[in-house]
C-alpha cells in the first residue's frame, strides 16, 4: 500500500459512475403521462359517447290522446327545468375542474422548485466537499509537522534523560 493511500485512504471505485452520480434518472414515462383517473376522458380512452334519451324515438307517425299529451306536456316540464338545473350542475363542475388544474399546476410548479433547489443543495454540498478534498494535503502537512515536532521532542527529552542517568552512575 502506497504512503499516500495510508495516509489519506484509498478506494479502489474511485472514478468510477454509479448511480447517484452518472446523470441517471428514475422517471417513468408512464407515470408521467398516467391519467389522474381511469374515467378521464383521452385519446386513448375516449369514452363511450353515451347519450340521455328521456323517451324513445317514434318510429311513424301517430295521434295522440289528451291524457298522452298532458302526461308528455308534464314531463316536458320536468325535462326542461331538469336541463336548467343540470346545465347549473355541469358549469359549477367545469368550474371545479378549472380549479382542480390550477391547483395540480401550482403544486407541479411547487415540486419543480424543490427539485430545482434540492439540485442547488447538492450542488454547494459537492462544491463543500471537493473544498474539503483540497484541504487534505495541507492537514497531512500539518499533521506530518506535528509528528516531527513530536519526535523532536521525544529525542531530545531522551538525551537529557540520558545525561541524567549518566551523570547519577
Amino acid at each position: 500500500m502506497s504512503l499516500q493511500l495510508r495516509l489519506f485512504g484509498g478506494n479502489s471505485d474511485a472514478g468510477k459512475l454509479t448511480a447517484s452520480n452518472d446523470g441517471n434518472h428514475a422517471i417513468d414515462k408512464s407515470k408521467v403521462l398516467a391519467q389522474t383517473d381511469a374515467a378521464v376522458i383521452t385519446p386513448t380512452n375516449p369514452g363511450n359517447f353515451g347519450s340521455i334519451r328521456t323517451v324513445p324515438i317514434l318510429p311513424e307517425p301517430r295521434y295522440f290522446d289528451r291524457e298522452e299529451a298532458d302526461r308528455l306536456k308534464e314531463l316536458a316540464k320536468e325535462k326542461t327545468d331538469g336541463a336548467r338545473q343540470s346545465k347549473r350542475a355541469y358549469k359549477a363542475l367545469t368550474k371545479i375542474e378549472v380549479a382542480d388544474k390550477v391547483v395540480h399546476k401550482e403544486h407541479r410548479k411547487y415540486e419543480g422548485a424543490v427539485a430545482e433547489n434540492e439540485l442547488g443543495k447538492k450542488r454547494a454540498d459537492a462544491g463543500l466537499a471537493k473544498k474539503l478534498h483540497g484541504l487534505r494535503p495541507g492537514y497531512a502537512r500539518l499533521g506530518l509537522g506535528i509528528d516531527k515536532a513530536e519526535n523532536d521532542a521525544r529525542t531530545r527529552i531522551d538525551a537529557i534523560r540520558a545525561k541524567l542517568t549518566a551523570g547519577m552512575s
